[in-house]
């Protein structure tokens, strides 16, 4: 699968072959969706919390006798139905991520890459770095047409990096950072010679 190398000036810099096994099998978009829920649970905080009935401040001593009042017999003013009592089955501290098998987490990852690839939304990158002002990267890529891409690289230039971050959905990752939710959530996905070489180590 052979494809052109671009370069930042929109010039051309040979081609690359790209691995089928990657590039060219069918995208599996429920996998996607799989990976996609695993990755955004295990970015949720998970600290929410309300005080239960043994948590909030007060007295434990019975509001009044059982019997004789006429009113409905009260054991605690912690209790729910007052307005200063606990909260009856609220949120508390917890881990929202789960397990997701390391296969399922390689194919969601090869059918985005696959994806974009067929769309045509794949474009191969000499290199990106060499620019570290935020308005030269901007007229270049304003050049490029990439309004929304997220560029993998080996190692993220530090440079090219501080260029980009106050882009409007410009990202840079660096090979080990590359996800399905980021891919998905760019249009363009841009990918350096180096990046690619890393890409094809990681999913080996």
């Amino acid at each position: 699968m052979e494809y052109d190398i671009k370069t930042l000036d929109n010039g051309s810099a040979g081609s690359v072959t790209l691995p089928e096994e990657i590039f060219a099998v069918t995208p599996r978009s429920d996998i996607m969706a799989r990976v996609v829920h695993w990755q955004l649970a295990k970015r949720r905080a998970g600290t929410h919390s309300t005080k239960g009935m043994g948590e909030v401040s007060g007295t434990t001593k019975k509001p009044y006798k059982q019997k004789g009042t006429g009113s409905a017999r009260q054991g605690s003013l912690r209790a729910p139905q007052y307005r200063t009592g606990g909260v009856v089955h609220g949120p508390v501290v917890r881990d929202h991520g789960y397990d997701l098998p390391k296969k399922v987490r390689r194919l969601g990852l090869v059918s985005a890459l696959a994806m974009k690839a067929q769309e045509g939304k794949l474009v191969v990158l000499e290199s990106a770095s060499g620019i570290s002002k935020t308005r030269e990267a901007a007229d270049k890529l304003r050049v490029l047409g990439w309004n929304s891409a997220l560029i993998v690289d080996a190692s993220v230039d530090e440079g090219f990096g501080r260029a980009v971050r106050n882009l409007p959905k410009i990202d840079v990752l660096p090979t080990i950072g590359a996800n399905v939710y980021d891919i998905l959530n760019h249009d363009v996905l841009v990918l350096t010679r180096a990046g690619l070489e890393g890409l094809k180590e990681r999913l080996a």
